[in-house]
This record gives structure tokens, C-alpha cells and sequence, in this order.
């Protein structure tokens, strides 16, 4: 299979807990929480089910001092590093530094007096953590909304130096940048024009992507053309949907860019007449049935002769529908299955692959 070298923007390697960003390390995928961080179960419950989907960092509102109390306790027990979104309070900032954020999301220009800034800067220092400075286009700075007239590339730019300018008088590198706006050719350029003027890794995303449906197509189409141009270190699909969602989302986008594998490719066609069994069906019966492996393997479910073998010989495990269907494993026709055994058996094979895997790394 042909796979692209794609040469990645040289940043520096930041540190979000226990996952590193920028540099050589791998793109990150993030999400955030939707729960209210003062229910401290529901919050948890839901940094879990991304842990299980494979995310690398979430990010988490603290609102008010006592959502700090709150993401305290949270903290304790979260298994991913955790990113703390902060507006306006920069005591908020303080305490959950000391609470152990991984990471602060923080604009300085809302936190207020430089001296409050100073404050957090200093206080990420102490504790040795790390700091996001996130630029909105619904919240540009109103002199930026007035010379600009409208939210353009260069006016998100112009806000986030603003930002730099104020840590790198601090001295203080250890930060990521995000450009977030709802247009994806907004978003693009501003990532492009800031990508060459800092050393720092830039967290990419299409801020109020929209639904399910139309906030993936625009984040797969704004995240792609930025990761094939190797701009991006981390990554948000930012949904009017599930968490858990974005998470699916952000790996399906760094899968088929071949950047990142992680989880079950699978490899199905469109369906037609000719299919020899229900295809749409069989796939969403087998990602359902495949949601928790981590393990990155091809699958390929096909319907009938025309593609279905060259297909299925390219995957780890396929199906080629025909009379009757043929099970290949490894690239090798291996048996016959009937409709109603398909999905058992893709399941099937896929999970002994995983545990002769597991087997071999203890031996």
C-alpha cells in the first residue's frame, strides 16, 4: 500500500502530564468533557469511556473555585493527563495548579493585569506544567474585531502573538497554541501563517465544528489539510455530540492520513445489488462488536467477487462475499462462512490475533 511520507513542522516537545507534545512524539488526540465538573462521578465516568476509546488527554471546565475543589478529586482519579479550561479567574488557574492540572488552557489577555498573569506563569513553573493558549474567533479582542471587521486569519494571528509575546517576556516556552475558528479556510490559514513565526506545537481544530455528521466532514477536511501539510501536534474534533465521538473521529482522520493507527480499520464497500450479503449491516454489527480493541488491524468486508478478494488479500482478516462467501486471513482464502457467521468470525480472528499478540510480548 502506497503511504506518503508526510515531513512534519519541527516544534518543540512540550510535556501535558505523561503524553509529550510536538517534536517526534506522536500527534495526540484530545476531548473534553461535557458533564458538570462539580458531579465529580459523572465527570470521571466520562473521562473513562474516552480512556477506553483511546484518548490521550482530556480537557476539563473549571468555571468556579469550586469546580476546582471538584477537578481536585477528579484528578486523583483520572487515567488520562487532564487539561484545565480557564477564563477570567486566574486564582482558579492557581488552585488547580496546585491541585495537579497537567496543563492550563488560559488566554493571558482575559486573565487580566500582567501581574495575574506573572502569577500563573509562575505558578505553572513551580509545579512544572505546562500552558495552552487558546484563540477563539467568537472571542477576539475588541480593537482586533474593529481593525479587522471580521474574524480573518491574520486577526486570529495578531491575537495569539499577543498572547506569546506576554510568556515569552515571562520566559516561559513550555506552551501550545490553538487558532480556532467555525470556517475551516479561516482556520487553515491562520495555522499556516502562525506555524512559521513560533518554535511551540500548535493543538489544531474547527471550533463549533457543528453535529455529528457535518462537524466531522468539516474537521476531517480542516484537521486533514493541515496534518498533510505536517502542521499539527494535537488534535480536538470539537462535535455537538458524545465525547467519545470526537475521540472515534480524531483517529479515523490520523488513520486515514496513515499517521496514526490505533484501533480496527475497517475496509467496507458502498454496497449494490450485487452484494451477497447485507454489508452495512456486517459493519456496523462488527464496529460495535470491535469498539474496545486498541490494537490496529485491517479489516475488510466486501460483498461480492468484483473487489471483495483483491480487498480482502490486502487486510489482516476480510470477507469477500460470493457462493459462497470466503473468510481470508492474512492475505490467504481460508474457509467458507454463511451470512449469519460473519460477523462471529471476523470477531473471532481478530481477537485470537490480539491474544497471541499479548502472548508473545510476555514471553
Amino acid at each position: 500500500m502506497f503511504k506518503p511520507e508526510i515531513p512534519r513542522r519541527k516544534s518543540r516537545q512540550i510535556m501535558v502530564g505523561s503524553v509529550a507534545v510536538g517534536g517526534d512524539a506522536p500527534i495526540s488526540v484530545q476531548t473534553m468533557t461535557n458533564t458538570e465538573t462539580c458531579d465529580i462521578e459523572a465527570t470521571l465516568a466520562q473521562i473513562s469511556r474516552a480512556a477506553k476509546a483511546g484518548v490521550d488527554i482530556v480537557r476539563v471546565s473549571v468555571p468556579s473555585m469550586e469546580a476546582a475543589e471538584a477537578f481536585g478529586e477528579i484528578k486523583k482519579r483520572s487515567p488520562v493527563p487532564l487539561i484545565t479550561d480557564i477564563h477570567f479567574d486566574y486564582k482558579i488557574a492557581l488552585r488547580v495548579a496546585e491541585l495537579g492540572a497537567d496543563c492550563l488552557r488560559i488566554n493571558p489577555g482575559n486573565i487580566g493585569r500582567e501581574d495575574r498573569v506573572q502569577a500563573v506563569v509562575q505558578s505553572a513553573k513551580d509545579h512544572g506544567i505546562s500552558i495552552r493558549i487558546g484563540v477563539n474567533a467568537g472571542s477576539l479582542e475588541k480593537d482586533l474585531q474593529k481593525k479587522y471587521g471580521e474574524p480573518t486569519p491574520e486577526a486570529l494571528v495578531e491575537s495569539a502573538m499577543r498572547h506569546i509575546e506576554i510568556l515569552d517576556r515571562l520566559n516561559f516556552p513550555d506552551f501550545k497554541v490553538s487558532l480556532k475558528a467555525s470556517d475551516v479556510f479561516t482556520t487553515v490559514e491562520a495555522y499556516k501563517l502562525l506555524a512559521g513565526q513560533i518554535e511551540q506545537p500548535l493543538h489544531l481544530g474547527i471550533t463549533e465544528a457543528g453535529g455529528l455528521r457535518s462537524g466531522s466532514v468539516k474537521s476531517a477536511i480542516g484537521l486533514g489539510m493541515l496534518l498533510a501539510a505536517g502542521i499539527g501536534d494535537t488534535i480536538r474534533v470539537s462535535l455537538a455530540a458524545d465525547p467519545i465521538e470526537e475521540v472515534k473521529v480524531g483517529f479515523d482522520i490520523l488513520k486515514s492520513l496513515h499517521i496514526r493507527s490505533k484501533g480496527i480499520n475497517i475496509i467496507a464497500c458502498p454496497s449494490c445489488s450485487r452484494q451477497e450479503f447485507d454489508v452495512i449491516k456486517t459493519v456496523n454489527a462488527l464496529e460495535a462488536r470491535l469498539e474496545d480493541v486498541l490494537e490496529h488491524m485491517d479489516v475488510a468486508v466486501m460483498g461480492c467477487v468484483v473487489n471483495g478478494p483483491g480487498e480482502a488479500r490486502e487486510a489482516d482478516f476480510g470477507i469477500a462475499g460470493g457462493s459462497p462467501n470466503m473468510l481470508y486471513v492474512e492475505g490467504k482464502p481460508a474457509y467458507k462462512v454463511t451470512e449469519n457467521e460473519i460477523v462471529d468470525q471476523l470477531e473471532r480472528q481478530v481477537r485470537e490475533r490480539i491474544a497471541r499478540m499479548k502472548q508473545e510480548s510476555q514471553q
